[in-house]
This record gives C-alpha cells, sequence and structure tokens, in this order.
C-alpha cells in the first residue's frame, strides 16, 4: 500500500472516531432535552458513522493494486462507497421528517435547552473542522470517497446550525413546534445532499469525462504539437476514482519508423501526465496517409479543432473515391 493509500485510511479513521464522538454528544442533548431535532442531528451522526466505515472499506479495496482479475484496479469501490452514504442519507431524512410530523401531532415540551445548544455547538465545532480537512484531502488526492465523507460531516453541520435555530426558537417562543418545524426544513435539505451524492456516484460509474479544466489542459497540449504530418483525434477521457484514463489516435506519416512514433508517443504522454497528475495515457499510433485512419471517430470522442480536425486532402479524395 502506498503512502497516498494509507494517508487516506487514516482519515477516513479520523472520519469514524469524529461520527462516534458526536453521537455520543448528541444523544446526550436528545436524553437531556427531548428535542427532536436534536434527536434528528444525532440521527444523521449515526449515519455518518455507518458511511465513515465504508468509506475505510471502499479506501482499503480501492487502495488494492491491478491483478488479473481487475486489470484496470479497483478505483470505482469509491463510487460504491459514495452511492451507499448517499443512500444512508436517504434512510436517514425519512426517519427525521417522520420524527419531526410526530411530534407536530403530539407536542412534548423542551427541557434544559441551555445544555442542549452547547453540547451542539461543540459537535458542530468538530465537525465543520473534520469535514473541511476531509474535503480538502479528498480534492487534494482526487478522492471522492473523502469528499463525500467531507460533504457529509458538512451537511450536519448545517443540520446542528438548524437545531441551534430550532431550540433557540422554542427558548424565545415557548413553542415547541418550532423544533418541530426546523426539523422538516433540515430533513428536506438532508434529502438534496443525499441525490447530489448519489447523483455524483453514478455518473463516475458511468466513465464520466474529465473535468472541463482538464480535458482543455489535453486539447491545448496535442493542439501545440500538432502540424501538417503530425495529427490527433479520437480523444477520450474517463476518471475512475483517484485514477484518470485519455486515450486518442496520433497520425503520423507511414514512412516513419516504429522506433520514432513510439518515442514521440511517450514524450506526448509524459508531458500531459505531467501537467495532469494520475493521469494515465494511452495513445494509438496510425499511419496519415491511410483513409481507414479516419474511419474510427464515434461521436463520444472530443473535438480537438485546428489543425487536428482538418483532414487531409489525399485523404479526403480517397475517402470520396471510395464512396
Amino acid at each position: 500500500m502506498n503512502k497516498q493509500a494509507q494517508l487516506l485510511i487514516r482519515c477516513a479513521w479520523l472520519s469514524i472516531a469524529t461520527a462516534i464522538f458526536t453521537i455520543a454528544f448528541k444523544a446526550s442533548g436528545y436524553y437531556l432535552t427531548a428535542s427532536v431535532s436534536l434527536l434528528s442531528d444525532a440521527t444523521e451522526s449515526l449515519v455518518n458513522l455507518v458511511a465513515a466505515v465504508v468509506a475505510l472499506l471502499a479506501l482499503k479495496t480501492a487502495s488494492k493494486p491491478a491483478d488479473k482479475n481487475f486489470t484496470y484496479g479497483r478505483g470505482k469501490a469509491e463510487y460504491f462507497s459514495a452511492a451507499i452514504e448517499g443512500a444512508l442519507i436517504f434512510a436517514a431524512a425519512a426517519f427525521i421528517l417522520f420524527s419531526a410530523v410526530s411530534r407536530i401531532l403530539h407536542p412534548q415540551p423542551l427541557e434544559e435547552l441551555g445544555l442542549g445548544l452547547i453540547i451542539v455547538l461543540i459537535a458542530t465545532t468538530i465537525n465543520a473542522t473534520v469535514g473541511i480537512f476531509l474535503i480538502h484531502m479528498g480534492k487534494t488526492h482526487r478522492s471522492p470517497t473523502l469528499r463525500a465523507d467531507g460533504a457529509h460531516l458538512l451537511t450536519d453541520v448545517v443540520t446542528s446550525i438548524g437545531v441551534i435555530i430550532g431550540i433557540g426558537l422554542v427558548w424565545l417562543t415557548g413553542e415547541p413546534v418550532a423544533d418541530s418545524i426546523v426539523a422538516i426544513i433540515l430533513g428536506l435539505n438532508i434529502l438534496w445532499t443525499g441525490y447530489v451524492l448519489v447523483r455524483d456516484a453514478l455518473a463516475g460509474l458511468m466513465d464520466a469525462s474529465l473535468p472541463e479544466d482538464y480535458i482543455r489542459i489535453v486539447v491545448e497540449t496535442l493542439n501545440s504539437h500538432a502540424r501538417t504530418d503530425l495529427r490527433f483525434h479520437g480523444l477520450q477521457t474517463r476518471v475512475s476514482g483517484r485514477e484518470s484514463f485519455c486515450n486518442f489516435h496520433m497520425l503520423v506519416p507511414g514512412s516513419m519508423t516504429v522506433a520514432d512514433g513510439h518515442e514521440l508517443a511517450e514524450d506526448i504522454a509524459e508531458e500531459l501526465a505531467e501537467k495532469i497528475p494520475g493521469l494515465s495515457v494511452h495513445i494509438h499510433i496510425e499511419p496519415l496517409e491511410d483513409p481507414r485512419s479516419y474511419e474510427d471517430i464515434p461521436e463520444g470522442h472530443i473535438p480537438l479543432g485546428g489543425i487536428t480536425d482538418a483532414i487531409p486532402d489525399v485523404v479526403v479524395r480517397a475517402l470520396t473515391e471510395k464512396e
């Protein structure tokens, strides 16, 4: 296991420890106050714990090297973690909404509101700190699992802020129903967070393309090398967890030696890998003069523009005669 994987796994353990601490804190707060919004907050922290354990398992799986059964590695395991976390959020939101509606139908006075506020403030500070750290690590190391885990903790922070508002309103107005109304609003917000996590995870499982900024770097790099006797087409990209893949066709004169073509392809691949860390580049070399080199450009390929999309006149004539 490399150092990056070890670091990400330690981050997952940090998330687990944070979830356990906040569950204990918030559960005690609910016991003291009987606040349904605080119960909602504690429920989401319980989901955080389950999600953090799933994230740990996903990171351990994704860190395993490629083998004969998984020749591209297991990077997509992280997307399963994010999807499961989103589904758990849906379940937590359903429980929160049910509890809030029940409390509206059967009101119950709240107690120890001051102590409840202190408990929520401490838990919120911890979650906010760890959540921001996990998102930073997830972006730095291109880990969808840590980004999802951090986003979930920040959702918990939003929930906790809502709890503070709800308890504060009850404290000021003496109306317990304010607590339940806040809980319903929080449940709907959590539903949206779950939707976003599931949507992004499914996009990763469906081999979504690299971000637009990265695609722009690839296109600009290829265009900087393009000339009348060196062209590119058929660009495809995809993201798989912390790994990124890019493949395209490089068209060179048929007279170029295999060694020269290979050397040129390696130089371009190394340049792209330096500009986009973690990018795996696959280049298919084709003869520039062969019309068949231009017949394998499906709709899924990314346009390159400029000279790279300009088919040589000799090839145009050959293609026209063939038709």
